[in-house]
């Protein structure tokens, strides 16, 4: 997960750094650091520590439905924040060309291979976290031939892929479990070997974060980028396109699931459970014995369906359009929340540490975490937070990029010497 951005205050040109995280000049809008886009980044990581360490959902109450909006939906933010920093790498608002080009394309290559390596590391500790990083590594590699094109290209390509792709990859499963192509895929697949995993076909299919379904996350997140967010009114525009597709993607859900017959007792039968909430809600769980053709139609945050694409997209885009707004509009407001932009600053750091904090809890100290549902598990959420947060705060005003950023960027320096 290439969890940086370039740095800036809020709205404005930042002033410190004369090249940004990727080693391209800064001083103009297209390479300074946007404030908000860190902020968002934090809300993310937040948002994906309490679906590791947090309560479950059933607990109820407003603890409950923020923790239920939160599931599925952050990783959906950062898969379109890793859009986002793909074409920072690769030059905004205007993709590099020639010498720095070719730099840029070397450097996204070498990130992703490390990204999947330390996402498969990180599968290894056993922690029944479902590591997103490895998913990353491929997505970026297959979103990076499209770097140079312009954002409304970018932005048809991803409402294209939302439409066509979750009906290939519906299409692919049912064939898979139909079937045992995909076993003799994995075995003969040097990374299934290496990595005790399905190896590509996880990756592409059947994992958690499938690359098909995935990818128009990170095309909206490319097209996003090339836009100039200083300006209000693209702000405003960003906010009401993220309203009308969360409004599509979940009020279309919920709609066609009452309007097509023995849609919900289908979805209701494969689950075995309520279907009342597949229209927004991971509790609705995964089918289990086949999946049907209803299920297309849901829109909880991991169904992999059209539904859940738009849906997550739009929400995706407002937090963006309103971290942004914050950062340009309430500086006051916005020194405040530095300490959660200080964490989307070293997101990737974070997101590993509470992965590794995890394996040492369970693994090594051999704690016991909740995961009865009870408020019990509330603390130890805002446990991971408050650190996660304090050791950014202070990272991040001696540094200029967490640990695991910095020797990111250091493996990337051979592109340096790309002719």
């Amino acid at each position: 997960m290439t969890l940086n951005a370039t740095l800036a205050v809020p709205a404005q040109v930042s002033r410190e750094p004369k090249t940004d995280r990727s080693g391209a000049p800064a001083g103009t809008p297209a390479t300074g650091r946007l404030i908000g886009i860190d902020l968002a980044r934090g809300l993310a990581v937040f948002g994906m520590y309490s679906a590791h360490v947090g309560p479950d959902v059933t607990v109820g109450g407003p603890t409950g439905f923020l923790l239920e909006m939160a599931r599925g939906r952050s990783s959906a933010l950062f898969a379109v924040l890793a859009g986002f920093s793909l074409i920072i790498i690769t030059g905004r608002p205007q993709p590099r060309t020639g010498r720095a080009g070719r730099q840029a394309v070397v450097r996204i290559m070498i990130r992703a291979v490390l990204l999947a390596a330390l996402g498969y590391a990180l599968t290894a500790l056993d922690t029944q976290v479902d590591v997103i990083l490895s998913f990353y590594g491929l997505l970026f590699l297959t979103a990076l031939p499209l770097y140079r094109l312009r954002g409304r290209t970018l932005a048809l390509l991803a409402a294209a892929g939302a439409l066509i792709l979750p009906q290939v990859l519906y299409v692919i499963r049912k064939s898979i479990e139909g079937g045992n192509w995909a076993d003799a895929i994995a075995a003969r697949d040097p990374l299934a070997r290496i990595t005790g995993t399905d190896g590509i076909v996880e990756l592409l299919f059947t994992g958690e974060y499938p690359v098909l379904t995935w990818l128009p996350f990170l095309l909206a997140g490319m097209a996003v980028a090339r836009l100039d967010l200083t300006r209000s009114g693209i702000r405003s525009r960003l906010a009401a396109t993220g309203g009308a597709l969360a409004l599509l993607g979940y009020g279309g859900s919920w709609l066609a699931m009452r309007l097509v017959p023995h849609a919900l007792s289908a979805v209701a039968a494969a689950t075995g459970d309520s279907a009342s909430s597949a229209w927004w809600s991971d509790t609705v769980g995964e089918p289990e014995n086949g999946t049907p053709l209803s299920w297309l139609l849901v829109a909880a945050p991991h169904s992999q369906t059209t539904f859940s694409i738009v849906g997550n997209t739009g929400v995706a885009l407002l937090v963006i359009a309103g971290c942004l707004s914050v950062a340009a509009l309430m500086p006051r407001l916005t020194r405040l929340a530095t300490p959660m932009a200080a964490v989307g600053m070293t997101a990737l750091t974070v997101y590993v540490g509470h992965i590794v904090a995890l394996w040492f809890l369970t693994h090594v100290w051999h704690l016991a975490l909740v995961e009865d549902g009870s408020m019990a598990a509330l603390p130890v959420l805002l446990g991971f937070i408050a650190g996660a947060t304090l050791l950014a705060t202070v990272w991040t005003r001696l540094f200029r990029r967490g640990p695991l950023e910095y020797l990111l960027h250091i493996a990337t320096r051979p592109a340096r010497h790309i002719r």
